[in-house]
C-alpha cells in the first residue's frame, strides 16, 4: 500500500517501527539544540560584543587620583642648596623621560611587560586568566600590561574585581592609542610605588641607593625592577633571607639578556650577588632638632595662605632662613650643656630643657633654633614656649622708664622696702643692700630688684607702661603679665624667639621686625610664589633703644652676664633666674635666662626642668653653685652657640649713648676711654648663705671697645657701689622671702 503523498510504505514488524520513530524524534531534538545553542551563541556574542562596543565607547578617562598628581617639596637651608627637609603627600621626584636612564627603561620593561613597545596596551591571554580564575572562585590576579599597571594607580583603584579589570581594560587601549609609549613608561616610573615610601624611579633611586636616578647601574635598575613588583616581598632591608629577591633579581637579569640588553657574560656577573644598599637618611621629616624646624616652616606658610597640599605635594623649593652651620651650633651647645648638667648632677637629661632662638637683628630671620633633641618623641617647642622671664623682663621696664621721662642717671633705691599700697617688703636676691640710691645703669648691671620696683611705682601707671613697651618691641603679652610693681621681676611670660626679637628691636636702634622662619618659595618651574615681608615698625626712638643698649652692656662688662666676654665683641644682654616660693616656704627655681645681642645677631637661652617646663632646676646646678644661675649654663650656651653664629662677622661697636633725659638728672661728665681696662678684684667677703653665687670670671677684652663709659665710670660717688669694686657674692634671703626675679 502506498502513500499517494509518500511513496510506498514498507512493511516492518511493530516493534521496530517505534524504534524507529523514536530515533527520528532524538535526531530532530538534537538538531534543535544544537540550533538553539548556535542561536543563543551567536545572540551570545552579539551581545558580548555590543557590551565591549558600550564599554569602550562609553568609558573616558577620569580624574587622576590626587595623590599620585603630587611631587615632593624640598626645604633648604637660606643658602638655597643644603637640604633642610621634605614634605610630602607621597616622597615622589617626577623626572621627564629623557632624563631616565635607559638602564630602568630596560629593566622595568624586561620584568615587567616584554611586548610593551609593540602591545595595544592590553593582554587579551592575561584577561582570559583572569577570567578564568574568577569563574574557579579565585581573586583577579595579573595578566596586566605596563599601560594596563600605570592606569589602575593613576586613575582607579587595587580592587580586584572582574568590573573593575575590564575598566582597565577599555581604558588602557584608549591611552594606548593617545599617548606614546614613552610618555605611559615615563609616568609608570613616575608613579609606581618601590616601597619604604619611595613613589617613583628618583625618589626610589635615593632611598635605596643615595644617588639620582641617571647614575643607576644595570644591577641596580634590575634591582629596583625587581622590588616594584612586590615591595613587601621583595624588600632586601626587612628579609634576612635574601634568596627569594636574589631569584626574582636574576630574573629580571635574564630577561634583560633575552631582549638583547646586557650580554650572557653580564648577566652572569651581575647575577652573582645583589647591588650593595648603603645606609641612607631616609625620610626624617619630623625626627630629632630639625623636626621643630620642619614644623615652623609649615606653620608659617600656612598662616601665609598655602594650603596643605601645595605645601606638602606641590613640588615646591622652600628655602628658609636658617643657617646650616648656626643651627648645628645651637643643637651642639644645646645639647652640650644639657648633657653636662644632668651628668654632673646625677639625674635625668630627658628632664632638663634647653632652648635657644637667634634672630638676625636687621631683617628679622630666625638664624637658628633649638626646641628639643626629637620632635617626635616631644613636640613641644621650648623655644617657643612661653616662661617666666625673670630679670630679663628689667630691660622692658628700663625703656618704658626711659620713654616715661627717666634717665640712665635716675636714682632709685637699692635696699629692701615695702612698695605703696603693699604689705610685702621687696628684697633684693641674697639679701644684698646697695643702698637707698642707685642709678638705673648700676641696677641694671647688677639686676637690682628694689631698684626697678621703685622706678615701677613712681611711674603712674607704670605696670602698664612696661607691658606696652615689652608688647611694642616684640614681647607678646601672655600668663603672668600682672598688673602690678614687681612685673619687672619676671613673672611675665615670654617664649625664647619672642624675648631674641624684643631684644633685637633694641640692636636695631628701636625699630622691631617681626620673626620668620620662610625666606622665599619657589614652584616646580622656578617662579617666586612667595617671599618673606615682615611687618616693621618704630618701636622706640633710636636715643632710648641706645641707652638700653648701654645700660645691657655693662651688665656684660661689669655685672651678672661676665661669662660671655669670651665672645671678644662688643655684647648686650641681660641675665634672668626666676624663683617660685613654695607653700611650704621653700623655694625653686622655675626658669634661668640670659638673652643678650651683638650688632647683627640677638639670641635668647632659656632653661627649665621637669616635663611641663615647672620643674626645680637647683637639682641640675653646677657643683659648688648655690642655684642654677642665668649667668652659668644659659650665658655659657649663649656663648658657644655665639662664636660659630658670628664666625666672619665684623666686629661692630654699639652706637654710642645718648643719655636722653639726661638735663633733668645733672651728673658729672663722663671721662670717655677708647678701652676698658679691668682691674685687679678684691677678694669679696663671704656672706654665709645656704648657697652661694660663683664669682665670675673676668676677661680681659684683646680688641679695643665700644667707645663710651662704664657703669663704674658713670656712676657718682652716692649709694653703696660705685668705682671700681666688684658686686659682692649674692646670697638668697631665708625661705619664703626671695622675690623672684635675680640677675
Amino acid at each position: 500500500m502506498a502513500d499517494p503523498h509518500w511513496g510506498p510504505v514498507e512493511w516492518q514488524p511493530q516493534g521496530a517501527r517505534a524504534r524507529h520513530d523514536s530515533a527520528g524524534r532524538g535526531r530532530k531534538w538534537a538538531r534543535g539544540i544544537l540550533i538553539t545553542i548556535g542561536v543563543l551563541t551567536a545572540l551570545g556574542l552579539i551581545s558580548a560584543t555590543a557590551v565591549v562596543v558600550i564599554g569602550y565607547t562609553t568609558t573616558t578617562r577620569p580624574d587622576a587620583n590626587a595623590e599620585f598628581k603630587t611631587a615632593t617639596t624640598f626645604v633648604y637651608y637660606n643658602d638655597g642648596k643644603s637640604e633642610l627637609g621634605n614634605f610630602a603627600i607621597q616622597n615622589r621626584i617626577p623626572l621627564t623621560f629623557d632624563k631616565m636612564p635607559e638602564t630602568m627603561k630596560q629593566a622595568a620593561v624586561a620584568a615587567e611587560n616584554r611586548s610593551f613597545w609593540t602591545d595595544k596596551g592590553i593582554s587579551i591571554r592575561g584577561m582570559v586568566r583572569a577570567a578564568w580564575r574568577i569563574a574557579n572562585g579565585d581573586d583577579v590576579q595579573g595578566g596586566s600590561t605596563i599601560t594596563q599597571q600605570y592606569i589602575k594607580i593613576l586613575y582607579l583603584n587595587s580592587d580586584r574585581t572582574l568590573t573593575r579589570k575590564f575598566r582597565e581594560l577599555f581604558l588602557a587601549y584608549k591611552i594606548n592609542k593617545e599617548m606614546s609609549k614613552e610618555e605611559i613608561l615615563a609616568g609608570y616610573l613616575n608613579t609606581i610605588y618601590f616601597g619604604h615610601g619611595a613613589y617613583g624611579l628618583q625618589a626610589a633611586s635615593k632611598e635605596y641607593f643615595g644617588i639620582d636616578a641617571k647614575k643607576l647601574t644595570v644591577p641596580q635598575a634590575a634591582f629596583l625592577a625587581t622590588v616594584v613588583n612586590n615591595p613587601s616581598m621583595y624588600d632586601p632591608r626587612d628579609d634576612d633571607d635574601l634568596s627569594r629577591i636574589l631569584s626574582r633579581y636574576r630574573y629580571v637579569l635574564r630577561s634583560m639578556t633575552e631582549m638583547g640588553n646586557i650580554t650572557p657574560v653580564q648577566e652572569a656577573e651581575f647575577a652573582q650577588r645583589l647591588p650593595k644598599f648603603p645606609k641612607t637618611p631616609g625620610n626624617r621629616r619630623y625626627g630629632g632638632p630639625n623636626g621643630f624646624l620642619m614644623k615652623m616652616v609649615e606653620r608659617e606658610l600656612s598662616a601665609a595662605g598655602l594650603d596643605s597640599s601645595q605645601i606638602s605635594g606641590g613640588g615646591l623649593k622652600i628655602i628658609t632662613t636658617f643657617d646650616e652651620d648656626a643651627q648645628e651650633a645651637a643643637v651642639e651647645a644645646a645639647q652640650k650643656y644639657t648633657k653636662r648638667s644632668a651628668r654632673t648632677a646625677g639625674r635625668k637629661a630627658s628632664k632638663l630643657h634647653a632652648a635657644l632662638a637667634s634672630v638676625d637683628v636687621n631683617s628679622g630671620e630666625v638664624i637658628a633654633l633649638y626646641g628639643g633633641p626629637n620632635f617626635v618623641k616631644n613636640s613641644r617647642n621650648w623655644a617657643t614656649t612661653p616662661r617666666p622671664t625673670a630679670s630679663t623682663f628689667k630691660a622692658y621696664a628700663l625703656a618704658a622708664g626711659l620713654k616715661d621721662g627717666y634717665s640712665l642717671f635716675s636714682r632709685f633705691n637699692g635696699n629692701s622696702f615695702t612698695p605703696p599700697g603693699e604689705s610685702r617688703s621687696v628684697r633684693n636676691e641674697f639679701s644684698n643692700q646697695y643702698g637707698s640710691s642707685v642709678d638705673l645703669i648700676k641696677a641694671t648691671a647688677e639686676s637690682i630688684n628694689t631698684a626697678f620696683v621703685d622706678l615701677t611705682s613712681q611711674m603712674d601707671n607704670g605696670p602698664r607702661k612696661i607691658m606696652k613697651m615689652a608688647q611694642a618691641v616684640g614681647a607678646p603679652k601672655g600668663a603672668g603679665w600682672d598688673n602690678n610693681y614687681r612685673l619687672p621681676l619676671g613673672t611675665a611670660e615670654v617664649s625664647p624667639l619672642d624675648q631674641a626679637s624684643a631684644y633685637a628691636t633694641f640692636a636695631n636702634d628701636g625699630v622691631s621686625v617681626a620673626n620668620h622662619v620662610v625666606r622665599e618659595v619657589r614652584d616646580r618651574k622656578g617662579n617666586v610664589i612667595y617671599q618673606a615681608q615682615p611687618e616693621k615698625k618704630r618701636a622706640l626712638t633710636e636715643d632710648i633703644a641706645h641707652d638700653v643698649t648701654f645700660a645691657l652692656s655693662n651688665v656684660v662688662e661689669e655685672g651678672t652676664g661676665r661669662a660671655v666676654q669670651t665672645l671678644e665683641r662688643p655684647v648686650a644682654g641681660k641675665t634672668g633666674t626666676k624663683d617660685r616660693t613654695n607653700d611650704d616656704g621653700s623655694s625653686d627655681v622655675v626658669s634661668a635666662w640670659f638673652v643678650a645681642y651683638t650688632r647683627q645677631i640677638s639670641t635668647a637661652v632659656m632653661y627649665v626642668a621637669g616635663n611641663d617646663g615647672n620643674g626645680d632646676l637647683d637639682n641640675y646646678a653646677r657643683p659648688g653653685d648655690s642655684t642654677f644661675f642665668g649667668g652659668t649654663y644659659p650665658a655659657l650656651t649663649w656663648a658657644d652657640y655665639m662664636k660659630t653664629a658670628s664666625k666672619g662677622q665684623a666686629v661692630k661697636e654699639f652706637p654710642r649713648p645718648a643719655y636722653v633725659n639726661r638735663e633733668k638728672y645733672p651728673q658729672p661728665e663722663p671721662t670717655m676711654q677708647e678701652t676698658h681696662e679691668p682691674t685687679e678684684e678684691p677678694s669679696p667677703t663671704r656672706v654665709e648663705s645656704p648657697r652661694q653665687e660663683p664669682t665670675p670670671t673676668r676677661i680681659k677684652p684683646k680688641s679695643t671697645r665700644r667707645p663710651f663709659p662704664t657703669a663704674t665710670e658713670t656712676q657718682n660717688s652716692g649709694g653703696s657701689g660705685g668705682g671700681n669694686k666688684t658686686p659682692p657674692r649674692w646670697r638668697r634671703t631665708p625661705s619664703g622671702t626671695s622675690t623672684g626675679g635675680a640677675g
